[in-house]
């Protein structure tokens, strides 16, 4: 019997080199975009749940590997809609143990071509398989931006985020009473907001990463949580400029300063130093503060680089333009 073509790859959006986890990302997102108990009105409603199930089709293949392979010999030349006439040798295609109440029902003609009709999973879409074996959770990816004075001195920051936990209505299977779970979405999990005591060593770096080991995504059945990797920024600072390991600052003097020459205290990320502004320094000089800077990565640490800016004095004296006065008739001459 002839029968139309399904591209489950292209029912999720995905490549046919796609991995496992990029599968299982786009399944999550569809499944929560199209759950029919999101839409209103009988026509979408009617439309959410067709779509709902070639999401839940696709993914029942996709995610398991022995199917995927199956699916995929079909070749590549194969375009959806296309009517798809099994060879012979297909007959025996792989079945589900037989599952009772968790048949989720709905599977197209072409799924039951390939695959048969027994029994569906009773494992829910992010179990991860056709059975409840262990499985660690995933990995998740956020930022924490920090002082500079954190990034170099080290210390605690509190941290609020959202992760994701097994759904209890559902114990993560993604099914409650032969249907899909109406809080989860079919997916499995929740949303989960905690807060965290994160530990920022000292001499983190712009993009360095923070790992929180088990603060991750939820295992399943019985695996293990996923790490927490926490991407460093670093706040913009008032003062300093981060440049590499370096840092730079301004250091403002007064023109007789920048002419002759005097001893003025400049800031660093140590605190504050004396340092001496040479004789006959231009605006824009930068002057080297050997291991003032950030630590380096192999050990050690930068330099900070102050950077000569003259001002002008606004709230000078009757005698104070008088001397200035008598500088520019000096230089006429």
């Amino acid at each position: 019997m002839a029968v139309q073509y399904q591209d489950y790859y292209e029912v999720l959006g995905v490549g046919r080199d796609a991995e496992a986890k990029d599968i299982k990302a786009a399944y999550r997102k569809l499944a929560r975009k199209w759950h029919p108990d999101l839409h209103t009105g009988k026509k979408k409603k009617d439309e959410a749940e067709e779509k709902f199930k070639q999401i839940n089709e696709a993914y029942e293949v996709l995610s398991n590997p022995e199917n995927r392979e199956k699916y995929d010999r079909l070749g590549k030349n194969w375009r959806n809609g296309d009517n798809f006439t099994p060879p012979p040798d297909w007959g025996e295609g792989v079945r589900y143990y037989s599952a009772g109440d968790g048949d989720m029902g709905g599977f197209s003609d072409f799924f039951e071509t390939l695959f048969g009709t027994g029994g569906r999973r009773t494992a829910g879409p992010d179990m991860g398989g056709y059975n409840s074996r262990p499985m660690r959770g995933q990995d998740i990816e956020s930022e924490i931006e920090v002082t500079l004075e954190e990034a170099y001195h080290g210390g605690t920051r509190s941290l609020s985020l959202t992760s994701s936990k097994a759904c209890s209505a559902c114990q993560g299977r993604g099914i409650v009473d032969r249907g899909f779970c109406s809080r989860c979405g079919g997916t499995g999990s929740i949303p989960e907001r905690k807060n965290l005591e994160v530990k920022i060593p000292p001499g983190v770096s712009e993009g360095s990463i923070i790992r929180l080991k088990n603060q991750g995504g939820e295992g399943y059945a019985g695996g293990t949580r996923g790490d927490l990797h926490l991407k460093v920024r670093i706040s913009p600072h008032p003062i300093f400029t981060v440049k590499g390991s370096d840092l730079e600052s301004e250091v403002v003097v007064m023109p007789e300063q920048a002419v002759i020459g005097d001893k003025i205290s400049a800031a660093t990320i140590d605190g504050n130093v004396n340092v001496t502004i040479p004789p006959g320094s231009h605006s824009g000089r930068k002057m080297r503060l050997k291991g003032k800077g950030m630590p380096k990565k192999g050990g050690g640490r930068g330099d900070h680089y102050l950077v000569v800016k003259i001002d002008i004095p606004q709230d000078l004296t009757e005698e104070e333009k008088q001397l200035y006065a008598s500088l520019k008739d000096l230089r006429r001459k």
